[in-house]
Formats: C-alpha cells, structure tokens, sequence
C-alpha cells in the first residue's frame, strides 16, 4: 500500500479520498445529458461502484487517484479531480482529469482544482509531465485544459478516435542537471 497523499484546499473547495458511501453522489455527477455524452454508462449504481473501487485501488497502488472534491464549509459532494496513469500512443502517463455535478457546474469550481490538482503534481509530487486527453467535442473540459497545460495536440487513440492532449512540462524535474 502506497501513502496517499491528497492536495490542499483552495479558498472555496477541499479534497477528499472517495468512500464506498459516495455511490450516489456520483451517479448523480454523471446523470446528465452532457455527462452521459462521456461516460454513458457511469450513472448506473454498479458502475458508480466501479467507478470508486477504482478509485480506492489507485490510492493503493499510487498514493493518487481522482479525490472528492467538496465545498470547504459544507462538505457538500461537487465532483472529483485528481491523477491517474492513462496510455497514449504507448506512453504511460499521468493525467489530470476533473468531472463536477450538473448543479455545480459553471462556478469556476472545474478551473479551480485542475489548477490546484496541477500545482500539486508539479510542485510537490515532481511529476515530470502532466497531461489532460479531452474529446475535441467537449468544449467546456477544453477551455479547462488550456488554461491549466501549457502545450496541446491531436492525437489518435487506440480506437481510431481523434483526442486532443494537453500537457504541462515539469521545469524543475527537466532541468536538473543529468
């Protein structure tokens, strides 16, 4: 078991490691028109429970996975963000990915800690590169990504899809001296 470490909290929102009780919050998080677009199946109660378990079973074998993320006062459930190992083009690599409730969306909250997520990874995990794979039809998840990565483009997944990768370079982990 891997120690697992969670960012800290930005002014409005914290993070959180996922709990079995989460179930219904996600299922709500991925209820929607525009979230079934990307995850057509994550609203059902067995692939909500999947959806955590894998969670949990990252924070094993990383010390990272997607976290909670919550509003600091009430501790309610907003969504989730984090890092998780995902292949492109045969690379493994860490990815920064963000998904929020319908109600919660459209507060900033998604910029936010992808913003706080990133600094993590960067600053204190020393992830040497940082990456967000976006559909190139979801346009909120890329203004996200822009302003978050320093770098974009195309590549073609294993499905024959054309995805857009962001990424972010670390400075501090690429200039050290070899």
């Amino acid at each position: 078991m891997t120690e697992l470490r969670v960012p800290p909290e930005t002014s409005r929102l914290r993070f959180r490691s996922y709990r079995l009780d989460d179930v219904e919050s996600v299922m709500e998080m991925f209820d929607d028109e525009e979230a079934m677009r990307w995850y057509p199946t994550k609203s059902r109660r067995d692939e909500a429970i999947r959806w955590i378990e894998w969670n949990l079973t990252n924070y094993d074998d990383h010390g990272f996975g997607l976290w909670v993320v919550e509003d600091r006062v009430t501790r309610l459930f907003l969504g989730d963000c984090g890092l998780t190992f995902q292949g492109v083009e045969g690379e493994s690599m860490i990815e920064l990915g963000y998904h929020l409730q319908l109600r919660h969306r459209g507060n900033g909250f998604a910029l936010e800690v992808a913003k706080a997520c990133a600094a993590f990874a960067l600053d204190h995990m020393r992830v040497e590169k940082l990456c967000s794979i976006v559909d190139p039809r979801n346009h909120a998840s890329m203004r996200v990504a822009g302003s978050v990565h320093d770098s974009m483009r195309t590549f073609v997944n294993d499905a024959g899809n054309v995805w857009n990768l962001y990424w972010s370079d670390n400075p501090s982990v690429h200039s050290r001296p070899s």
